[in-house]
């Protein structure tokens, strides 16, 4: 194990939840991209673009199983960047195959993937707030009636028809308004093409 390496994913990933519980405390953290969320996540990405360039996904013997998901976390919170998400995905495939990862941290990732690009999901682990306040897979899910059997293979139970609410989490005021917002902001930063 290489215990400085897990040390570094550790102490990145802790400054990821430190600043976001001091923005879901002052409720700016649900008023769009905090700048300063966004500031934390490129730098995280910037890091961590480095370590997969020399060990490849950082998996349960080189950090143990808390560094692989601080690896996994510092991904799924890299959404600025699409090419680095994607690229991502890919790498840890391979570690799960190696079985150096868990399979269900595909799952979450290829639905993130997904769900910035406006595509339907394959696992419903997306969340977002629908018309009635409550937390549903946002979009929609890709064959639905195949959906608990694909989640299944990952390793993730069926998926409850209502989704746990965190207590830091509140509805949108403007549903519509935040989804436009949603899908200017995926397609400033290349998840989206620019609609002509």
């Amino acid at each position: 194990m290489n215990a400085e390496l897990r040390n570094q994913l550790l102490s990145l990933i802790e400054e990821d939840a430190r600043v976001r519980e001091e923005f879901a405390a002052d409720g700016s953290l649900f008023e769009g991209y905090h700048p300063r969320m966004e500031a934390v996540h490129r730098k995280n990405a910037a890091r961590l673009r480095t370590i997969l360039e020399e060990y490849g996904w950082p998996g349960f013997d080189l950090v143990d199983k808390d560094g692989e998901e601080a690896v996994w976390r510092i991904v799924q919170h890299s959404i600025g960047e699409p090419d680095f998400m994607r690229s991502a995905l890919e790498i840890l495939k391979a570690a799960v195959k190696n079985q150096q990862a868990p399979s269900w941290q595909i799952a979450y990732l290829e639905d993130r993937i997904r769900m910035f690009e406006g595509r339907l999901q394959l696992y419903g682990t997306s969340l977002d707030w629908d018309e009635q306040g409550q937390m549903s897979p946002y979009p929609a899910i890709e064959n639905p009636e195949q959906l608990n059997e694909r989640r299944a293979e990952m390793g993730l139970p069926p998926l409850q028809k209502i989704a746990h609410i965190p207590p830091d989490e509140k509805p949108p005021a403007d549903l519509r308004a935040r989804r436009i917002q949603m899908d200017e902001w995926a397609t400033s930063v290349g998840w989206r093409k620019v609609k002509r």
